[in-house]
């Protein structure tokens, strides 16, 4: 049996391997869905697997998401409750199931799976999708989704995020883009024309800098320009600068342009002092709002969902792509969340019904059409479009980026390779290394990282 695998803040951590080497073992030892003397002990402790199918009585799939406050609520108005509507046969129990340690996953699904008592289908951050299929964890959906003919549905990003070793393990729900905010009163102050927001980032480096402003004690009031907060990773900026994280297959942390990229969120820190901004940034994260609604920021990269909170604010604000090295192509990278069928999930023909359902362009359009829907982009251009998000204010921007957005790397190793990333970024804008070396180390680190999961060779993760 293999040894239990640990990453460190890594979204699928703790149980990657004990769940594979129970599962084989589960299966081994006849214990799968297919045993009677297990299935006879899950029908008595879930409800959901005591349908009598051959009677004629609707049988009742089970789905975990973990999403709190009201969703469970309006997601079964909205979308469920019109499902079993025209799915007299299908009912749908919904259980909150929260994600582990603020991660994109739960170990409390991966050991249900383990343990085969699956749920029939799962609410899963599309970035972890790479990492659940690779463990075998994921039943494959490839040849259901060819039959239906739904791949040409999706944004391209969207599908791709879906896929694992050329299957398809998930089908795309919701979606987000980045771009810039930028204050219009601040810049009107720093005499620069507010219907003007920087489109190159020496742009934005010039324009940033007339508005830093300090107060008697050498602190900053206001910043211009802060590489790192918000939605400013190094990822965002690696595409900026026209960098690839991944090519050929292979993981390219040390792209040349990608080390550019670190180069420049040094050099603010170098210039305006990594002390002094880390002080005006953690009084702004004492008020538990985002940075920009301070009006005292002037650009900040950030997604869709801030359009949620601005509002009221009261200054004048806009929204524009984010500035690239050359601005001949506007740049954005995209997340968001699919559903998936577990691995060994009973009901399958009707888990695909609802699944292709509520991803599926009627779904799509009664979610994000909903009440309570402002700013939600779908995974579907055609539902979008639809409802007219192509074009509404604000909204539009992040909406016509999604044609060419990146993702990150669909990879065994991506939860591991993001902390990599956070973790060398934080230690170049603190000033503790040199961005070549750094991401030269980042490399040999995520390879080695992706060589042992492959080869199945289990410990301690290497530091």
């Amino acid at each position: 049996m293999k040894k239990l695998l640990i990453r460190r803040r890594t979204p699928v951590s703790i149980l990657v391997v004990f769940t594979v080497a129970v599962i084989l073992f589960v299966n081994a030892c006849g214990f799968g869905t297919g045993s009677s003397t297990k299935a006879g002990a899950l029908d008595a402790e879930d409800p959901s697997l005591n349908e009598n199918e051959a009677g004629g009585e609707p049988v009742t799939i089970s789905l975990w998401f973990p999403w709190g406050g009201g969703f469970k609520k309006e997601f079964d108005d909205t979308v469920v409750k019109p499902f079993e509507a025209a799915n007299p046969d299908i009912k749908v129990q919904l259980t909150f199931v929260e994600n582990s340690d603020n991660s994109q996953a739960s170990d409390k699904l991966l050991t249900a799976i383990a343990g085969g008592r699956a749920p029939d289908v799962a609410m899963l951050d599309r970035f972890v999708v790479g990492e659940w299929a690779a463990m075998d964890a994921l039943e494959d959906l490839s040849e259901r989704a060819k039959q239906d003919q739904i791949a040409g549905m999706y944004y391209p990003a969207m599908w791709a995020e879906a896929q694992y070793d050329g299957r398809t393990y998930a089908l795309p729900w919701n979606t987000d883009s980045r771009a810039m905010f930028y204050n219009k009163t601040m810049m009107k102050e720093a005499g620069l024309d507010p219907d003007k927001p920087p489109a190159t980032i020496s742009e934005l480096d010039g324009m940033a800098e007339k508005m830093f402003r300090t107060n008697g004690k050498g602190d900053y009031d206001q910043v211009g320009m802060i590489p790192w907060l918000g939605q400013g990773f190094l990822y965002t900026h690696g595409w900026n600068f026209g960098g690839e994280w991944e090519k050929n297959g292979a993981l390219t942390p040390n792209d040349p342009a990608i080390v550019n990229a670190l180069r420049w969120m040094q050099y603010y820190a170098k210039k305006y002092g990594t002390k002094k901004l880390f002080s005006f940034t953690n009084a702004l994260k004492q008020t538990g709002r985002n940075p920009f609604l301070s009006g005292k920021v002037g650009f900040i990269y950030e997604g869709n969902w801030l359009l949620n909170e601005i509002g009221d604010s009261s200054f004048d604000w806009g929204v524009a792509p984010m500035p690239t090295v050359d601005s001949s192509l506007d740049e954005t990278w995209a997340g968001g969340w699919s559903f998936v069928m577990p691995k060994g999930a009973r009901h399958q023909e009707q888990a695909w019904r609802f699944i292709t359902f509520i991803t599926g362009k009627e779904g799509a359009l009664l979610w994000a059409s909903r009440a309570g829907s402002k700013f939600d982009i779908t995974s579907i251009p055609e539902v979008n479009a639809q409802l007219g998000l192509d074009h509404k204010e604000n909204l539009s921007v992040f909406v016509n980026l999604l044609a060419h957005a990146h993702i990150r790397p669909v990879t065994p190793v991506g939860g591991y390779m993001w902390d990599e990333m956070y973790r060398v970024q934080n230690l170049a804008v603190q000033l503790q290394g040199e961005p070549q070396a750094l991401l030269n180390q980042m490399k040999k680190k995520v390879d080695a990282e992706l060589a042992r999961v492959k080869a199945g060779v289990f410990g301690e993760t290497s530091k």
